[in-house]
């Protein structure tokens, strides 16, 4: 592929399983561990989940992140060591700080998996600043409805997530940021937002030109820093828009694990190996400590 002079690179998806679910995942890549805050991206589906099986995620733990759950199309029922029980369904956010230390799973509602069920979204993680990163657990969930928009020119801008000009999300967060997803009518145009130091963009449908050079969905195309491309898209399109600050220092990243001292993220295995982690009201199973370095 030809990349315009604006795109520092195009990650291409790689298929992992999390638990009998495929998902694409772009971030952490090799040639790039972090865009701004954001460590970790996956898609999950698209994908129509057969009457009788759902998703099941079973309980897992975090610590030194945030999960940024965004739903496309289905539902998911959330609950976490706080008590937390909460379905998401398309348009709302679910954002979940870890910081110490945190247990959740991710499963289909009862009801809903006696029907095939249609599932697509997004599952992103943002590190937490050093002085943050042992912070208390905290969950919130902001509906679809109190999420801002932003229209003009065929384009119409959810911000998710963050700040974007002089728009911001009511989604609680810790450092600077952005998480938006836009639609694109037929030839309409996009801006990149020039207040966030590192930007990408997920294209989920249509086509995308930057600066005369044509995308189509697949790849995360992470931009220059300080580039201005002129993004259009010829025929409409569907993406998602993320970026941020870079952090103070580099974070290391290990399974569910994120941390600015390799150290704590040991402690971290210890704690799961031996059940030191708060459990899931009401749940049995979880998922095991992974073999291996």
């Amino acid at each position: 592929m030809s990349l315009s002079p604006a795109v520092e690179l195009a990650i291409e998806p790689r298929q992992r399983d999390i638990g009998g679910f495929a998902v694409r995942r772009l971030l952490p890549y090799a040639k790039r561990r972090m865009v701004g805050p954001f460590i970790f991206v996956d898609q999950m589906g698209p994908t129509t989940l057969p009457a009788g099986e759902g998703l099941d995620v079973r309980p897992h733990p975090h610590i030194g992140l945030a999960t940024i759950t965004h739903l496309l199309e289905g539902s998911i029922v959330h609950r976490d060591s706080l008590g937390v029980v909460q379905p998401i369904t398309p348009g709302a956010v679910n954002w979940m700080t870890a910081g110490r230390g945190i247990v959740h799973s991710e499963r289909s509602d009862p009801e809903r998996r006696q029907q095939p069920e249609r599932v697509q979204g997004l599952q992103t993680w943002v590190a937490l600043p050093a002085a943050e990163e042992e912070c208390e657990p905290a969950f919130s969930h902001t509906p679809a409805a109190d999420i801002p928009v932003i229209e003009g020119e065929g384009c119409r801008t959810r911000l998710l997530v963050g700040s974007l000009g002089a728009a911001v999300s009511p989604v609680p967060t810790l450092s600077p940021l952005v998480y938006a997803e836009v639609a694109l009518e037929p030839g309409a145009g996009l801006a990149l937002p020039p207040e966030h130091a590192e930007r990408a963009l997920y294209l989920l449908e249509g086509a995308l030109e930057v600066d005369g050079t044509r995308f189509e969905p697949g790849p995360l195309l992470v931009f220059a820093p300080g580039s201005d491309p002129r993004l259009t898209a010829p025929d409409g399109g569907r993406l998602v828009l993320l970026g941020g600050a870079p952090l103070e220092a580099p974070r290391h990243i290990w399974w569910n694990f994120v941390s600015s001292r390799p150290e704590r993220i040991e402690q971290a295995k210890a704690d799961w190996r031996e059940g030191r982690f708060a459990p899931v009201p009401g749940e049995t199973e979880f998922v095991p400590l992974p073999e291996g370095p």
